[in-house]
């Protein structure tokens, strides 16, 4: 097996929980980290100690936490600048990259279009962006160890493989190994949606939250889970895949040959699949089919109420399931929200259980270089055992 993770550089429960929390929450005093975690401020200040002496965490200034409380304390912080990460995030036809720092903030970024969607070509491309992104400042090279890379369906993060994903059309691709050599990072890959869910639990709209989930919608429809505060991946690595819930036995044929997923009903293309047969007109393109919509043509109307009822249908499965306290919808779909965003939200309170529906629904707009920051924090977490 490719061991595509460097050695962690927190192994003790302790130092891993100090870490995480002041990451997501910070800064906190030790008094109340020793709070947070169950642990003694004794305990918190021994597995703090290491991390300030490598550089990753520093005491502010003294402050009172209130009036007349005592002696002042200092609060613990995360060095932002001491490790940079770099993310790529491979769509159909575009590599999207960044560089964030220790706290999840994006510092450079970088844009291009494919060339060639070949595993090859690619691999060859994302280096050399890799590289001009670790140039853009002296410290970046100097202090990047890893590389996170986010593509579309099943990824086996575990070996760094693509098993099979549908927007570059790649089919058992060992991207983590391959990278690694032309780069020298440590290389973790993963499916995109669960990288940004991993990413908006720790840094976005997810902090604080045990039990967490992000759908996007667009040209695919993704989602992901956190349960416990972890991200879920289950047994093979493709837990919560909801656009792959067969909702309609008489559906439309799905890409990943089942029947009535959600995605072949509601992504671009299924919509625009579906107006393209209502009107006799292949000429369309999706463009076109949401500014019929928007004129009120019928057929696109139905199209787009369609995907509406199956995406909340969709939700509403998930958090039945799972008991989410927030669900995140995301995705250059929500451009079009006013066409569906209704019969999401019917579709969501119809199916829900009872006091499920009291989970709210956030409607959360991520330019695409978010999708590379998801893609840089995998580097953050390669940090955790």
């Amino acid at each position: 097996m490719f061991p595509n993770h460097a050695q962690p550089l927190v192994t003790a429960p302790a130092e891993t929980a100090v870490l995480a929390l002041l990451l997501s929450e910070g800064p906190l005093s030790r008094v109340e980290l020793a709070r947070r975690i169950g642990l003694s401020s004794t305990a918190v200040t021994k597995a703090a100690r290491p991390l300030i002496d490598d550089g990753y965490l520093h005491e502010l200034p003294p402050e009172r936490i209130a009036p007349g409380a005592g002696r002042p304390v200092n609060p613990l912080a995360v060095t932002p600048d001491r490790e940079f990460f770099v993310g790529v995030k491979i769509s159909a036809d575009v590599l999207f990259g960044a560089v964030c720092d220790l706290l999840g903030r994006t510092l450079a970024t970088a844009g291009e279009r494919l060339t060639d969607r070949g595993p090859d070509a690619v691999r060859a491309q994302l280096s050399r962006m890799v590289d001009e992104l670790l140039d853009t400042e002296p410290a970046f090279r100097e202090r990047t160890r890893h590389l996170g890379i986010a593509v579309s369906g099943d990824v086996d993060r575990a070996t760094g493989r693509v098993r099979y994903s549908v927007l570059p059309g790649w089919q058992d691709v060992p991207l983590a190994e391959t990278v690694a050599e032309r780069t020298g990072l440590t290389v973790t890959v993963e499916n995109d949606v669960k990288a940004l869910t991993a990413t908006e639990h720790w840094f976005g709209e997810g902090i604080g939250t045990e039990y967490f989930a992000l759908v996007t919608i667009g040209a695919g429809i993704g989602s992901g889970l956190v349960v416990n505060g972890q991200l879920i991946t289950g047994a093979y690595g493709v837990a919560g895949e909801m656009g792959h819930i067969s909702i309609d036995p008489a559906g439309p044929t799905c890409h990943c040959g089942q029947t009535g997923c959600v995605e072949a009903i509601a992504s671009s293309d299924a919509i625009l699949g579906a107006v393209r047969g209502a009107t006799g007109r292949p000429d369309l393109d999706f463009d076109a089919v949401v500014e019929l919509a928007r004129g009120g043509d019928p057929a696109a109307r139905q199209a787009f109420a369609r995907a509406g009822r199956a995406i909340g249908t969709g939700i509403a499965t998930l958090v039945n399931l799972l008991g989410p306290e927030r669900v995140v919808v995301t995705g250059e779909g929500l451009d079009t929200y006013d066409l569906f965003g209704a019969h999401i939200k019917d579709a969501y309170a119809a199916h829900c259980f009872k006091a499920a529906a009291k989970c709210p629904l956030t409607l959360r707009p991520l330019p695409w270089e978010e999708w590379a920051r998801g893609a840089a924090v995998l580097g953050i977490q390669a940090l955790f055992p």
